[in-house]
């Protein structure tokens, strides 16, 4: 039992200066107390309270990453690539996914923001090679990457894949969910492996909302999972349905637009296709036509992009004083070659824009 006491007490100052322990050093201390339990199963109960306090997916302080001071910003946001074995044409279609990074080099934005599902399997690490491979390009141009993790990224041994995760990103400091900001922009990545709304990652993200500086226009959420989406489980092909935790989301969010001078904008990806919803003042951006195997969905009347068809694209973002235009970069495999078309353009203003205009 001493040694038990011992441990219940190293757990519960790593508790108190959780902000500053690292998510392996969670997973030892749970290690720990599963040894210990075997041969005291009277205390399953105070195992069950320590499961909650110390959280395998606990993180260090969210990192902010302050990237630029300028009210003028290019970025790409899109996601699902699953980078793996080119042989593997059944998770994802390789000469898609290359012909996106290539092109998305050649659109030379300041950074990427990526909804997850980067590997087809984060324990792999040859899928984190294939990876290192195939976007080279981008780090030859000095392209930053900010991802959100994805529920691939997350297969396997959490203490392999998020070490190997870590590794590719160092900016964003072990992180799970952290923040991005230029002088109008802030965007917030969430890990929607944890629920958005409450916990730790809840509060971080409500307290962001609260206390946007004045000189914000935009505050783009990136995240993996949609809270809105026209797929299903069980549609033909595979798809996805929007789960509840991403539905709450949505709801914080569209409550909070309505006190805000920001506009808030939404991209999501794990849907493997485009889609464009606007709910309660909110853009919402389905952005998973990085290369996975596509999803063909029947579109919903409400989603505002009614292309039929398999969608790779990704989605170029500029942001300048009060307008952020965001364009669907949608490519085509035909006759050996690829075809660019942009099906859809959206011009979204900010409400100080748009009510400084309506007061005229």
């Amino acid at each position: 039992m001493a040694l038990l006491e011992k441990t219940l007490q190293s757990i519960a100052q790593s508790t108190l200066k959780l902000k500053s322990k690292s998510w392996t050093e969670c997973l030892q201390n749970r290690r720990m107390v599963c040894a210990i339990l075997n041969s005291h199963k009277n205390l399953v109960c105070l195992f069950l309270c320590l499961l909650v306090v110390a959280p395998l997916t606990a993180q260090t302080q969210p990192d902010d990453i302050q990237f630029s001071q300028s009210n003028r910003t290019h970025f790409i946001a899109y996601g699902d690539t699953r980078f793996t074995d080119p042989a593997n044409t059944q998770v994802a279609n390789a000469e898609a996914r290359r012909d996106l990074v290539k092109a998305i080099a050649n659109a030379h934005p300041e950074f990427i923001t990526f909804g997850g599902d980067l590997t087809y399997n984060g324990g792999n690490p040859a899928d984190w090679k294939v990876y290192d491979s195939e976007t080279a390009v981008w780090r030859e141009n000095h392209i930053p990457v900010y991802p959100a993790l994805g529920n691939h990224d997350l297969f396997g041994d959490p203490k392999i894949n998020l070490a190997s995760y870590f590794q590719h990103f160092p900016e964003i400091e072990h992180s799970l969910y952290y923040s991005v900001s230029t002088g109008n922009l802030l965007l917030l990545t969430l890990d929607s492996a944890l629920d958005e709304t409450s916990g730790a990652q809840g509060d971080w993200l409500k307290s962001k909302l609260d206390s946007l500086s004045p000189g914000i226009d935009f505050v783009v959420i990136v995240l993996h999972h949609p809270p809105y989406t026209s797929s299903a489980e069980g549609a033909f092909g595979a798809g996805h349905s929007a789960r509840p935790a991403e539905q709450a989301l949505a709801r914080l969010l569209e409550d909070r637009q309505q006190k805000m001078r920001a506009r808030i904008v939404v991209f999501a990806s794990h849907v493997h296709n485009y889609e464009h919803f606007e709910h309660g003042g909110v853009p919402y951006f389905v952005t998973g036509g990085g290369g996975a195997h596509p999803y063909l969905i029947q579109r919903r009347p409400t989603d505002l992009f009614q292309g039929a068809g398999v969608n790779y694209h990704y989605i170029d973002v500029t942001v300048e004083p009060g307008k952020m235009v965001a364009i669907m970069n949608r490519l085509e495999l035909k006759n050996g070659g690829a075809k660019w078309t942009q099906p859809e353009t959206v011009t979204i203003i900010a409400p100080a824009q748009t009510k400084a205009a309506a007061a005229k």
